[in-house]
């Protein structure tokens, strides 16, 4: 059964006439929003980033602050989206900033927990970089927890992960940290 196939039948199962003037095209329209939202299975950080690797000797933090992102909870299908924030010390190689960026979209394109997808962006930094240390803060809002459950508007999700010296360095870390959070 395709996907359009499968969203006909959920709105039958809703009460819905998909062939009513409304919804006639739903299904085909809802195929292709969860492909766009989920492109990210079809890429890869190293991939994204190519060729757009630099040897530099710069030795400071890079930060690129206040990444927007979109994602779907694997739990319920519904939105999750926020600000990443991203910060690596180099290690004889820089990355172009908006690489950052995409390596964010590859991981928030998929069905998402917010804790995994902070792993998985400092990971794939720490693996296409081998920086010295690499931090990553994600802060998010849950449709689920929002239009459903709890139903709290304004709650907002925090996950951090840190890699070398960002972990073992309690001065990288506090200013990494007060970069991010910094006039807030």
């Amino acid at each position: 059964m395709s996907i359009q196939e499968h969203i006909r039948a959920i709105l039958v199962e809703l009460g819905e006439d998909p062939d009513r003037h409304g919804l006639e095209r739903t299904p085909h329209r809802v195929e292709e929003s969860l492909k766009f939202l989920t492109q990210g299975y079809q890429q890869s950080a190293s991939r994204v980033i190519g060729d757009a690797l630099f040897h530099e000797t710069h030795h400071n933090m890079v930060l690129v602050r206040d990444i927007e992102f979109y994602s779907l909870c694997e739990h319920h299908m519904l939105p999750f989206y926020g600000k990443a924030h991203v910060a690596y010390i180099p290690n004889g190689r820089i990355v172009g900033l908006s690489k950052m960026a995409r390596i964010v979209d590859v991981f928030a394109r998929r069905l998402q927990v917010q804790e995994r997808m902070t792993d998985q962006i400092v990971d794939a930094l720490e693996a296409e970089l081998h920086p010295r240390g690499v931090g990553v803060v994600l802060d998010a809002a849950h449709l689920c927890m929002m239009m459903r459950g709890v139903e709290k508007q304004h709650s907002s999700t925090i996950t951090s992960a840190m890699r070398g010296s960002f972990l073992d360095d309690p001065r990288t870390r506090e200013e990494f940290l007060r970069l991010v959070h910094g006039g807030r």
